[in-house]
């Protein structure tokens, strides 16, 4: 394969962003042609320039370089075309699809081994312990990639037609896919080891920059192959959910493709959980030592605690009678920590300090919106306690900096309350949407991070350009600036990604019922 993984999918994102727009300008979702419905993240072919080899190789033979399933000289020459349904030569495209960008993947992984790791110079820079933080295990996810994309290559030749790969992807997943979460786990450490060497060692900065000048690296930088066990794990789930969308209903391909689905998800998520987990011990433990309580003491370190916002906002003082007055004096700064369960309400001290004067379960919140009565009570909300520290009820009226500070307080203190637009769980016929089109990385503990093409449900928006949405992928909420997206207008389009979300995810509905039923029991 010509390509990069980096570049390979860079360029599927971003044929799926254009088709997604193409089928948003046209009354039918239909009209688009099979190859527009049928992104592929490989490098365009040029027909004139490749010959077909004796059989598909993708991993033996470097040089092949094919677009579509549909665009190889074995389909083309077989007559096959002609005789499947449209919608089995989507479904081969997705399958295929799968199997290539493997083959995309593990060219990289091969070049961030052969290139960086083994280089001598770079050996010679990094102490043992300062390599194996920085390339972790990439030698066993290497080997696992070699020997998945074999099993894959292997069921590509079987036939012409490909039967099946989910039941590949499963059996890797189940028997192999724990390497990913052991390098992604340590990406906490990888990162922070990188940043430290790059400015403590001028020899491994200067011979990382000429390592990624080489023709080989294509432009891209060390730290985009890093990163990029944990882009394919994801990536991986959403090219199982694509042959699910495609797949007959209640066939067996359909089993196969939910059970490693459901597999790749678990592996997924104890990837994610991996990263937080480290991320979110030192942030208590930092936190812990900046508060000092005024009140009864509250242990803040907790293995099931973590931090979902913080900031400050302004409190208004003395009674409702003096809202009116437009003094300086009308409110003073606190400081909120809201931890998934808890939260404690401070004002900042001298020497980076924090007192806490109240605090609150967060279940037992409640937040309600206060009218607008001019600019000194804009973006000003009511937040009451049900039971604080000293056993009662308590309210606070808080002043936020803007429109989208208010709203991202009140959703995140107040989570089961409810949006301007309804969320993807209440199987609403339709609902905005929002295609990302621009990568964002979360900046906040409320916000999410977006990859090229994912779709998600808008739950609410602000007037300052920001939004709160729902991935209809993996149902992660969070809040995300409007620019790095453009809204689905095509109502057929929305109801269409809403159906094919509900349809990945039906066998996780029917568990949740399940474990539903025997709660009540």
């Amino acid at each position: 394969l010509g390509l990069l993984y980096q570049e390979y999918r860079d360029k599927s994102t971003r044929q799926e962003i254009e088709t997604r727009r193409l089928q948003d300008s046209q009354t039918d979702p239909e009209e688009s042609s099979p190859g527009e419905e049928t992104p592929s993240e490989a490098e365009p072919t040029n027909t004139t320039e490749s010959k077909a080899p004796p059989q598909i190789s993708l991993l033996r033979n470097s040089n092949s370089r094919f677009n579509l399933w549909q665009d190889l000289p074995e389909i083309r020459s077989s007559g096959v075309l002609s005789i499947l349904q449209p919608d089995e030569i989507k479904l081969q495209e997705a399958m295929f699809e799968l199997v290539t960008s493997e083959a995309s993947y593990y060219k990289s992984l091969n070049l961030l081994v052969s290139h960086f790791m083994e280089n001598e110079r770079l050996k010679k820079i990094l102490h043992q312990a300062e390599a194996h933080i920085l390339f972790s295990n990439v030698l066993d996810v290497m080997a696992v990639s070699e020997r998945f994309l074999l099993d894959l290559e292997q069921r590509v030749e079987e036939n012409i037609v490909i039967s099946d790969v989910c039941d590949i992807v499963y059996q890797h997943t189940v028997n192999h896919f724990s390497v990913y979460i052991t390098y992604v786990s340590n990406q906490t450490y990888q990162e922070r080891a990188y940043k430290q060497l790059l400015q403590d060692k001028p020899a491994f900065r200067e011979l990382i920059s000429q390592l990624e000048l080489d023709p080989k690296c294509k432009g891209l930088s060390f730290s985009s192959f890093l990163i990029l066990p944990f882009q394919r794990i994801t990536r991986l789930k959403l090219l199982v959910q694509n042959i699910l969308k495609k797949v007959e209903e209640k066939s067996d391909r359909e089993t196969t493709a939910l059970d490693a689905h459901k597999e790749l998800e678990t592996v997924v998520k104890a990837c994610n959980e991996g990263v937080r987990k480290m991320s979110r011990t030192e942030q208590m433990i930092s936190i812990q030592k900046k508060l000092e309580f005024k009140i009864k003491s509250v242990p803040i370190i907790s293995h099931s605690r973590w931090l979902l916002k913080q900031g400050e906002l302004q409190q208004m003082n003395g009674p409702k009678t003096s809202r009116t007055l437009r003094t300086k004096k009308l409110f003073r700064e606190i400081y909120l920590f809201l931890f998934n369960d808890l939260l404690v309400i401070c004002r900042q001290i001298p020497g980076d300090k924090y007192q806490v004067f109240d605090s609150a379960p967060r279940g037992l919140l409640r937040v309600e919106e206060l009218e607008d009565q001019g600019q000194s009570l804009a973006n000003v909300f009511i937040l009451r306690l049900l039971e604080n520290a000293d056993d009662r009820e308590a309210s606070y009226m808080l002043k936020a900096s803007s429109q989208s500070e208010m709203k991202r307080w009140m959703i995140s203190l107040a989570p089961n309350r409810r949006t301007k637009f309804v969320s993807f769980t209440s199987r609403l016929v339709d609902c905005p949407q929002i295609q990302c089109v621009h990568p964002y990385v979360a900046q906040q503990p409320d916000e999410l991070s977006l990859e090229l093409a994912d779709v998600l449900n808008i739950l609410d928006k602000t007037d300052d350009g920001w939004i709160f949405g729902e991935r209809l992928h993996d149902q992660e909420r969070g809040w995300f600036p409007s620019s790095m997206g453009e809204e689905i207008l095509n109502p057929k389009i929305r109801a269409q990604n809403l159906k094919e979300c509900f349809r990945v995810h039906k066998s996780d509905d029917s568990q949740r019922r399940k474990l539903g039923s025997r709660n009540r029991q």
